[in-house]
This record gives C-alpha cells, sequence and structure tokens, in this order.
C-alpha cells in the first residue's frame, strides 16, 4: 500500500492501537493492519465478515477491537 494511503486511513480512523487502525462505518468497523496494506477485516455487529488477515493478525486485531471498542463510542 503506497505510504500516502496509509496516511490518509490513518487520518481517517476513529482509534489505532499498535498499527491497527478502526474505523466506525454505518455497516460495522473497518480495520487495517498500517504496516501490511493488504491485511483488512471487516467487523458487522460481533460476527466476521471479510478478512484478509492471516491468523496471527486476525487474533490481534480482534484482541484490540474487544479491549478498546469503548474509545470508538
Amino acid at each position: 500500500m503506497p505510504e500516502a494511503m496509509a496516511k490518509e486511513i490513518a487520518d481517517k480512523a476513529d482509534l489505532i492501537v499498535t498499527g491497527y487502525a478502526f474505523t466506525k462505518t454505518e455497516e460495522g468497523i473497518r480495520v487495517l493492519n498500517l504496516r501490511n496494506g493488504k491485511a483488512t477485516l471487516f467487523v458487522g455487529g460481533n460476527e466476521v465478515c471479510e478478512t484478509t488477515m492471516d491468523d496471527m493478525d486476525l487474533s490481534l486485531a480482534l484482541r484490540y477491537l474487544v479491549e478498546n471498542k469503548k474509545f470508538m463510542e
């Protein structure tokens, strides 16, 4: 992912935790690993709807989301 695109996403994110950008949308929460622009996650409600993350990224992103979701409200 180009650095300019990662910066734009980071600037619009509602929360950034350890290199993961969390952005609220009407449909759910989008997560992007800023160190690996191909690792993305979409959580709708309490379910993983789509992901391109490997198991390690997915585990970390979901843990960070659960631990920090209160800061997005």
